[in-house]
């Protein structure tokens, strides 16, 4: 295990699983672009674009914490159109596709319908750390904590995850990546639900990095306002 210059760590696990990706998808698909974590843009201009984030919760991972995830995604345009989260220690897999229903695979079934939860003071908001907030993030993120009934630490990609099964309710996070909420945006949307920047915008390559997940349409404005 090592650790980028951003103190996340990074083992070869992330490293191997990159590789294999991308050369299954470069063998595939060569006239697509490819974005991964580990070894960066090939083509990032590319109409169809993969992201790749092979071990999205390494620190979980490194501990024996089920609650990694991989994540594959493909962009058209710079659209997301296809996403996959993938958690191989539980045998849960969900794959989202524009426009059609969220599909979901686990070991004891369920399927994939965010639940209805209109305001605020009833939600369940999900994040992985108070650590990933800024002195200008923190502020917003701590009123809508106020909000919402209680808030639950930890989780990744998995919670967005839980969001798209009606577990959670709300999930607001800073610093992602593209190859961190390209999966999400199709799974969280196929399931029923909503998925912004802060601002209430579409996700793009230009985003600054905040995600704010909501799982009843309903709530999105009253999010961003408390997000403000």
């Amino acid at each position: 295990m090592e650790g980028k210059a951003d103190a996340s760590p990074v083992t070869e696990a992330d490293r191997a699983a990159e590789r294999h990706l991308r050369a299954l998808l470069a063998e595939r698909f060569p006239n697509h672009g490819i974005w991964g974590e580990e070894y960066g843009a090939e083509r990032a201009d590319a109409e169809w674009l993969w992201l790749l984030d092979p071990i999205d919760g390494t620190r979980a991972f490194i501990t024996g914490r089920p609650l990694f995830a991989t994540l594959i995604s493909l962009l058209h345009r710079g659209r997301p159109v296809l996403g996959l989260i993938d958690q191989p220690a539980t045998g849960e897999r969900w794959l989202g596709l524009a426009g059609q229903p969220t599909r979901f695979r686990g070991p004891f079934g369920g399927r994939p319908g965010t639940r209805r939860c209109p305001v605020l003071a009833e939600a369940e908001l999900g994040c992985t750390s108070p650590d990933i907030f800024d002195a200008a993030t923190r502020p917003r993120f701590e009123r809508l904590r106020a909000a919402c009934r209680r808030v639950t630490w930890g989780g990744d990609a998995y919670g967005y995850g839980l969001l798209a099964l009606g577990c959670l309710d709300v999930v607001a996070e800073a610093t992602l990546k593209p190859w961190d909420w390209g999966a999400l945006v199709p799974v969280i949307e196929g399931a029923g639900g909503r998925c912004t920047d802060w601002e209430g915008r579409p996700l793009t390559l230009a985003s600054g990095g905040e995600v704010l997940a909501v799982g009843d349409p309903a709530l999105l404005q009253e999010a961003l306002r408390v997000l403000g």
